[in-house]
């Protein structure tokens, strides 16, 4: 639906303004656009980053055009795949109970992107209370949620209770009021969906908890317990809890036998259309979009703080992940630190000789929001007026006792309400500070 109007807004669009707006080879565009428009069948892989800026989401809609255009969906392994994990069937009510909530009353769900800010609100009627306890599992928000040097703020208040479940000392941890030993992934019983392929997976405890770890779960369940809830589903083990996940979708006796079990999913499943629209059908044209006030096609946004506008901070700043980190995961272990080596910024040769920086020399990134300090790598990896900060080691260990979302904002994407870690101006100068040339080698690898 809406081919006429994309087609007319793409005319706005030519090669030559696309490769001026990017930053790119024109002949680049038009080779892609052969190759993309030739090429049978054709899939493009969307990866995670490209979403990570003001416009992110327009611009994924506008990619996820494409297979439509040139009929890529009609061929099997033709298309476009960002993630696989929204065709698994999890039940996720089955799990998350909603129908315990009382009546009328739905629970107030905090955007994780911006945590630096909300954990600093105080009561209001458009934010409701000010948040006075927290529970963190899974997750390492005082190192990986942006503009951190707001989250730390939020995290250090002394009216916060902070309870965090975890095997390490992580930044989070060491804000926390009690940190709960929480199992590995060999301690407990879980199944898992993915984001590549279309397997359930059964995740058997290969070894019994350790000391007084509990899982994520069965710390929920004795809560419930000490507070008093009844309900039948407060007793449910966490092998029971995997039965239920998937309920009959997934053939549980299949998945005990063999570990997993694969999808039952058509080859081309949009080939004849049954998109998860409204129509049934690609939408190029999204009335519920223009419903709520939005641009019901694909649009090119500019990011919030796009290079070029701001003569303080000239340089844009990407922070895609360190090769050894799963973004905080993995920083506590000592051998891939030794690999990595120390918290690095990649730039380009010409903006390094422009502020006299050397290769390995400690440099501080700063901007409005912060500053964090790393050793600089001079390389033609970056482009010019692009620096890459790679990520994401944790603030203990850094150089000044920061990272990089030191410097990253909390603006939010156009659609999704989603992290903008790339759309970010800085600026980068040699730093002379005595003592800095040595990371911090704190016991991040000692187990709670």
């Amino acid at each position: 639906l809406g081919w006429d109007p994309l087609r007319e807004r793409a005319l706005q669009w030519p090669p030559e303004r696309a490769a001026e707006v990017c930053g790119i080879p024109v002949e680049q565009i038009r080779q892609l656009a052969k190759d993309y428009g030739t090429t049978k069948p054709a899939a493009i892989r969307l990866n995670y980053g490209m979403q990570r800026v003001r416009g992110g989401g327009n611009a994924v809609r506008a990619v996820a055009c494409l297979p439509a255009l040139t009929g890529a969906w009609r061929h099997r392994a033709g298309g476009m795949l960002l993630s696989s994990s929204g065709q698994f069937p999890a039940q996720r009510a089955v799990l998350q109970r909603p129908d315990l909530m009382p009546a009328g009353k739905t629970p107030r769900t905090i955007n994780m992107s911006t945590i630096g800010d909300d954990l600093l609100r105080e009561a209001s009627p458009a934010f409701g209370p000010k948040v006075e306890a927290i529970v963190v599992y899974n997750s390492n928000p005082v190192a990986v949620a942006p503009d951190s040097g707001k989250v730390v703020q939020g995290f250090a208040r002394e009216d916060l209770f902070t309870v965090v479940l975890e095997h390490f000392r992580t930044d989070t941890a060491d804000y926390a009021d009690y940190i709960l030993p929480a199992t590995t992934q060999l301690e407990h019983w879980d199944v898992h969906l993915s984001y590549g392929h279309t397997d359930v997976l059964l995740n058997r405890p290969a070894i019994a908890p350790q000391g007084q770890a509990r899982s994520n779960a069965q710390i929920f369940r004795d809560l419930a317990v000490r507070m008093g809830f009844t309900d039948p589903c407060f007793a449910d083990s966490d092998e029971v809890l995997c039965r239920q996940a998937f309920g009959d979708a997934v053939d549980y006796a299949l998945l005990e036998t063999q570990g997993f079990v694969t999808l039952a999913l058509p080859d081309a499943p949009f080939a004849e259309g049954n998109f998860p629209s409204p129509s049934g059908k690609c939408e190029f044209y999204s009335a519920r979009l223009a419903a709520q006030g939005l641009d019901g096609l694909p649009d090119h946004l500019p990011n919030y703080e796009l290079a070029g506008t701001d003569s303080r901070y000239p340089l844009a700043m990407i922070s895609p992940p360190a090769r050894n980190f799963l973004n905080s995961t993995f920083v506590n272990v000592q051998s891939l630190r030794n690999i990595e080596g120390r918290p690095v910024l990649e730039i380009h040769p010409d903006d390094a000789e422009a502020r006299g920086i050397a290769n390995d020399a400690v440099v501080r990134v700063f901007n409005d929001r912060g500053s964090y300090l790393c050793h600089a790598t001079v390389s033609r990896r970056a482009r010019p007026g692009v620096v890459n900060g790679l990520g994401i080691w944790w603030r203990k260990l850094g150089l000044n006792g920061t990272n990089v979302n030191e410097v990253t904002s909390q603006a939010l994407t156009d659609l999704g309400r989603a992290p903008t870690f790339y759309d970010c101006l800085v600026e980068v100068a040699a730093d002379s500070t005595p003592g800095n040339g040595v990371a911090a080698e704190a016991r991040a690898d000692t187990p709670v």
